[in-house]
């Protein structure tokens, strides 16, 4: 679940101290109140022996103020240790919180397959096709007929059934992810996220994934999570951040009738936990997503500010936004958002919109602009941010900080 550090209560009220003019002025009231209870109770004695009964009458009142006094400085003393009781629970479950939500991930292995890279290209050349602009959407006619509608689409012989295609998608992504994982032992637990958006029926999924794993060549065995999108990150780095295993994501969306504005991609990302997984070197190390309550500026630009602080970076040190799967009715919202904090706001110098770029990602939005964004960082660039959304215009969008691998960064406790 999200760590929530404003919701973490205030500190204890601190008990007023006792006031010493009260009691100054309480001493001879007492007094005088004894003097007169003694006189009333026996006027004659109080006669023959005056001295007897005022001695005594201060002695009661002395005593009882000095009861009184000495009940008050225990009740307040016993207030103080409360509120220093409460504050030290308050300091210790806000250190507790911090640490859990300073948690990362190693980026261990990346694989990003669009319609802006070619069959046989590199990566970076699609990842400079990202960065300076390049469009793969543009309006054509679905490979199967139909009307033409702005869609991009992933290189593929459009004369091929849908799932021989989306076979060889699959086979592209474990191949890039299996180079990480050839280095680990075949015993080494990897968690699978597997998320695809294609259209075709369930049953056939399931035999184009398994006809796909057993052609990967990867040897570890894959234990599959029932969450999804970048909640289950965020529940992944809450309740197993101490295992031994990896989390590998496998993101596709492929339509072979595909709808206005939307986007074929196909994602692979291998994490690592930074407590446990030393064989293989961090590509970057991906932090905390936050998530906004609502899709406004308002609740924004607090949760961009928390992904900033999950790192304590500055903003101004962002060198590069990505956006994926964000609804263009959040632009204005994210636009404010970057102006208020300072962050690079112009693309396409600091700013990729893939969306623009390619369509709607679907499933694969979070997975392919943290991909993206890993192998900028592969490249040399700075801290990179990120935006994405799992379903466009259903929750706020989430934000995310993907750092270089830094001995300067914070590391998880």
């Amino acid at each position: 679940m999200p760590v929530r550090l404003d919701q973490i209560p205030g500190r204890a009220p601190r008990p007023a101290p006792p006031r010493v003019w009260l009691w100054l002025v309480l001493l001879p009231l007492l007094l005088v109140a004894a003097i007169g209870v003694a006189w009333a109770w026996d006027i004659a004695a109080w006669r023959e022996r005056p001295l007897n009964y005022w001695a005594q009458a201060s002695g009661l009142a002395l005593l009882l103020w000095s009861l009184l006094s000495f009940v008050r400085g225990l009740v307040h003393l016993g207030q103080q240790r409360a509120a220093d009781g409460w504050d030290q629970a308050r300091e210790e479950d806000s250190l507790r919180k911090t640490r859990r939500g300073r948690r990362s991930q190693q980026v261990l292995g990346v694989s990003v397959h669009t319609g802006l890279r070619e069959a046989g290209q590199s990566p970076a050349a699609q990842l400079h096709a990202f960065l300076s602009g390049a469009q793969a959407l543009q309006s054509q006619a679905p490979r199967q007929g139909g009307d033409p509608v702005r869609h991009s689409y992933l290189p593929y012989d459009p004369h091929e059934p849908p799932e021989q295609v989306l076979l060889q998608v699959l086979n592209q992504v474990l191949a890039d992810l299996a180079q990480a994982l050839v280095h680990l032992a075949d015993d080494t637990p990897v968690a699978l996220l597997l998320e695809i958006d294609s259209g075709l029926p369930e049953s056939v999924l399931r035999r184009v994934w398994r006809h796909a794993w057993s052609e990967s060549g990867i040897r570890q065995s894959a234990s599959p999570l029932d969450s999804s999108g970048l909640a289950a990150l965020d529940h992944w780095l809450d309740q197993r951040i101490a295992d031994r295993g990896l989390l590998m994501v496998v993101a596709v969306q492929f339509s072979p009738q595909p709808l206005e504005g939307t986007a074929d991609a196909a994602v692979g990302v291998l994490l690592g936990n930074r407590l446990t997984q030393n064989t293989l070197p961090a590509l970057a190390y991906l932090h905390r997503p936050e998530l906004a309550r609502e899709p406004t500026a308002e609740a924004l630009l607090p949760a961009v500010k928390q992904a900033l602080n999950w790192v304590s970076l500055d903003a101004k040190a962002i060198q590069y936004v990505w956006r994926a799967g964000i609804a263009s009715e959040l632009d204005a919202a994210i636009n404010t958002v970057l102006a208020q904090v300072s962050m690079p706001a112009n693309a396409p110098q600091g700013l990729c919109n893939l969306d623009t770029l390619l369509g709607h990602p679907g499933v694969a939005s979070p997975w392919l602009a943290i991909a993206a964004a890993t192998q900028n960082l592969e490249f040399g660039a700075g801290p990179q941010f990120i935006f994405s959304a799992d379903n466009c215009g259903q929750t706020g969008p989430w934000g995310m900080v993907l750092a270089p691998v830094s001995p300067l960064l914070t590391k998880e406790s």
